[in-house]
Formats: structure tokens, sequence, C-alpha cells
């Protein structure tokens, strides 16, 4: 089986349902994960579409232009390249976000994070928050696009990231009334943790994707993290080094009544509320799993 020719031989060859089936049993055949997604994800987005809109228009032919581009994304992907780093979108939350290869591609389970950080603020006006490690910027946009009018501020040591956070921000909320001038909207800084962070800083929220994966198993992660900057992955020797600076650190920026919210690995829940009762200065300390059951964020509030 061969990728499809970039000039069709018969004209209309190849149509868009002709090509779905195809690209899925091709990703089927060299083992890629979602192969039936990933093909409609891709040609989708080739040709500016929604998915759905590829079962509307099933028998429309692709031009050779098309198929030659189509080509393209599927070597890619078969080299197990992420599919949105491919297309250089990913949807997270109601967001449809800018990604590149210098951030970490938003997962469903950070959305937990976002879940349970709107729920604390519920009853708070104007609430200031941090978002630490900010990356693509999904956690602080999604906050923001939820919350219009707070304050809202994200911290990344990648120059790169920033960038992309910046995109993010302005083009998913600026729909909400929100620019860059804006006093609501999100104030990027670079900086390591926490260390931008001035004395007198607090905050309402503190919140943090950070890197959990201890460094002896990423290599034995699926051949698509390795993509990913391993910056945003590796948590160092037993996966906590991120979190255990931000445990010890944030509590001195949280009001009183605050709370650090952080993601956390699986099976790491035992060890992080550990690191946290070792502070002395959380009062309540508790785990929100994710919708597979696993502990997947840690709360600690001062």
């Amino acid at each position: 089986m061969q990728i499809p020719p970039s000039e069709p031989t018969e004209q209309p060859q190849w149509t868009i349902l002709k090509l779905l089936r195809w690209t899925e049993e091709y990703f089927r055949s060299k083992a890629v994960e979602g192969p039936r997604s990933g093909a409609q994800i891709l040609l989708a987005h080739l040709l500016g579409l929604e998915r759905i809109d590829l079962y509307l228009r099933h028998d429309q032919p692709l031009n050779p232009e098309e198929l030659s581009r189509f080509k393209a994304m599927i070597r890619r992907r078969v080299k197990r390249e992420p599919a949105a780093y491919i297309t250089g979108r990913k949807g997270f939350w109601s967001l449809d976000l800018a990604v590149s290869p210098e951030v970490l591609i938003p997962r469903p389970e950070t959305e937990i994070l976002v879940e349970t950080a709107l729920g604390l603020l519920k009853e708070i006006p104007m609430a200031r928050v941090l978002d630490m490690g900010t990356g693509s910027g999904a956690i602080i946009c999604a906050i923001g696009a939820e919350r219009p009018g707070d304050l809202l501020f994200a911290l990344d040591c990648s120059e790169a990231a920033l960038r992309v956070a910046r995109e993010n921000a302005r083009s998913q909320l600026q729909g909400q009334g929100q620019e860059e001038t804006r006093e609501d909207a999100p104030r990027f800084f670079a900086g390591d943790w926490l260390l931008p962070v001035r004395r007198d800083a607090r905050f309402h929220l503190i919140l943090s994707n950070p890197p959990y994966i201890p460094t002896r198993t990423l290599d034995r992660l699926q051949p698509e993290i390795h993509h990913e900057p391993k910056a945003a992955l590796d948590g160092g020797e037993d996966g906590l080094s991120p979190i255990r600076r931000i445990a010890s650190g944030a509590w001195a920026h949280l009001h009183e009544g605050g709370s650090l919210l952080m993601e956390i690995g699986h099976d790491q829940w035992e060890a992080v509320e550990e690191l946290l009762r070792e502070t002395g200065e959380y009062r309540e300390i508790r785990p929100v799993a994710d919708y597979e059951g696993h502990q997947r964020v840690a709360v600690a509030t001062r």
C-alpha cells in the first residue's frame, strides 16, 4: 500500500471518503494511535472543514495540490509527530489554541484543573490568579474565558512558549472584549517558577501543571511524546522536583484562604500530600480525581 499519489491518474480518484478510509487503514498498519480520528483531524484541517463536514461532503474530490499536501501530513504523522503539531491547533476547554513544538500539547485531564479552579473562584469577585509554567497559556486562557474581570498572571521560563501563550490570549479572549492592553488581560512574565514574583504579591489562586514525569521513565513513553519539549515533561529523578519547589514557596504568595492547585501524576498523590504537609502552611489538603478515578489534582488551601 502506497501513499496516495500527488497527482491522481483518474478524475475524480481520491474523494474525501476514499481518502479517509485509506488513511485510517494506513495509520492502523503503522500502529499509529487513533487512526480514524487522526485521519479526520488532518484532512479537516487541510480542507478548512469541521470533522462532521467531511462526511457531509464525502464525495468531494481532492485536487493534486491538496493530495500533495495531505501526503506530507501523513508522512509526518507516521513518524509519530503529534497531529496537533502538524495542524498547529489543539482544542482545550472551549478554546481552539495555537500550539507548536515549543509548548506541551494541552491534555483533556488538565481540564480537571480548570474545573477545580473555577469552583474555588466562584465566590471571589475580581480574583487574582497566577498560572506557573503556562506553556501554551491553555489554563489561564480557559479561566479568562469563563471569568472576564479577574486579574490574571502567567509565568514560563521559555520565551518561545510565552510567544505562543500571548498569541492564544489575543486570539481566544479578545472576542470577549479582552485585549492585551486591557486591565483584565493576562499578563505574561518570563522566569523560573516563583522567582519573578514580587515578595509582597498575593493571589487568591495559584495553579500549575508542572513537569512530573520521572527522568528515568521518559524514554519509555509513547513516541509522540518525544516530539514535545522535554523541559515541560521532566520532573527530575523522582518526578517531584518542580512540585517540591512550588509546594515550598507558593503558600507565601497566597491570601489567607487562597489555594494552590497542581496537576500531578496518577500515582503521585501520597508523595505530594506529604510534601505539602511538611511545609506546615496549608490548613486543608485534598486530591481531586479525574474521570478515570486517578488522583489528578492536588489542592492545598492556606
